[in-house]
């Protein structure tokens, strides 16, 4: 089975879209194509003071150099990436589906200068919990990568700078969506164990890199 036309920014955009509307439901139609709405005019409230956690990985960034930093074979394991959002609230149907559809679609678009993918996959969904601690948050986002170097490279600012060592789709897609979002969080993890049903809980191996 050719699986390439799943791949398509259509059908990335219209099943964004189907779940924009399914889990934010705002009574409004969505537009046929996912490039085509303008990017908003303010994002959300920043802090010129970057974190503890910010400022540690951009001393670690410069001590061994972007090239290491960035390059795919550091600290080789598979590396969870989890991203949280909250929407503006004027933000239609239409465009928060354009948020989901261009976040998605970056395990297409995002690769290195020789054509090379970051990432393993991505995966989203709305909040469901009854648990009542989302702290507001309304749709998040899984991607998967197979290194911290890949990572580095991919999420690039705030910790690398230099244009040649991070990812420009992923720069771009920030660009775009930060306008509608009112509230963003982000976990990065290292998978260190895992444990399934019927099996013993494995820790994995992890590699420096070079």
């Amino acid at each position: 089975m050719d699986v390439r036309p799943l791949l398509s920014r259509r059908f990335i955009w219209g099943a964004a879209a189907l779940l924009s509307i399914a889990g934010l439901s705002q009574g409004f139609s969505a537009k046929a194509d996912p490039y085509s709405l303008p990017i908003a005019t303010s994002g959300p409230v920043t802090s010129d003071t970057p974190a503890a956690a910010t400022v540690a990985s951009q001393q670690l960034a410069r001590q061994v150099g972007y090239a290491h930093f960035t390059a795919a074979d550091w600290h080789v394991g598979t590396v969870r990436h989890m991203v949280m959002f909250r929407y503006k609230k004027d933000a239609t149907t239409a465009q928060r589906a354009e948020v989901s559809g261009r976040f998605l679609h970056l395990a297409q678009d995002s690769r290195r200068p020789d054509g090379r993918p970051v990432v393993v996959s991505i995966e989203t969904g709305f909040q469901n919990s009854g648990e009542g601690v989302e702290g507001g948050l309304q749709q998040a986002f899984l991607v998967t990568f197979r290194s911290e170097g890949d990572r580095n490279y991919y999420v690039g600012k705030p910790v690398v700078t230099d244009p040649a060592f991070f990812d420009p789709a992923h720069e771009a897609f920030k660009e775009f969506a930060g306008p509608y979002l009112d509230k963003v969080m982000v976990f990065d993890y290292d998978v260190l164990a895992v444990s399934a049903l019927g099996d013993k809980a494995r820790r994995t191996t992890r590699k420096s890199g070079k």
